[in-house]
């Protein structure tokens, strides 16, 4: 299953509430992250940590490139750590790339 984050909202300090395609939801307090990596240092300014948004994946990601990825994300809200599952209606995904990979290894 891939975990993507359908709503984010600006939680206070350095924190983000986020709803999962999972159906999971949590607050994730992310200024251990923010102060740990240095590409995200301009995120240290709350109004620049507030300018969040989603990507196109999505998962969280700010103007200055910075993005973190949804399994992690998925990892702080909720305490869980992630699994490959797949979600409803994701098998008839898993047969198409069965295909496709079935299709490639015939022409090779």
């Amino acid at each position: 299953m891939l975990v993507s984050i359908q709503e984010a909202r600006y939680d206070g300090d350095y924190r983000v509430w986020l709803r999962f395609n999972t159906g999971e939801s949590g607050v994730a307090d992310l200024r251990e992250l923010i102060f740990r990596h240095k590409v995200a240092q301009p995120l240290r300014k709350p109004e620049a940590f507030q300018a969040f948004f989603l990507d196109e994946w999505p998962t969280l990601a700010w103007p200055c490139g910075y993005d973190i990825a949804p399994e992690t994300l998925f990892e702080i809200a909720t305490g869980k750590r992630h699994r490959w599952e797949n979600l409803p209606g994701e098998s008839e995904l898993e047969n198409c790339r069965g295909q496709v990979m079935s299709d490639t290894a015939e022409v090779l």
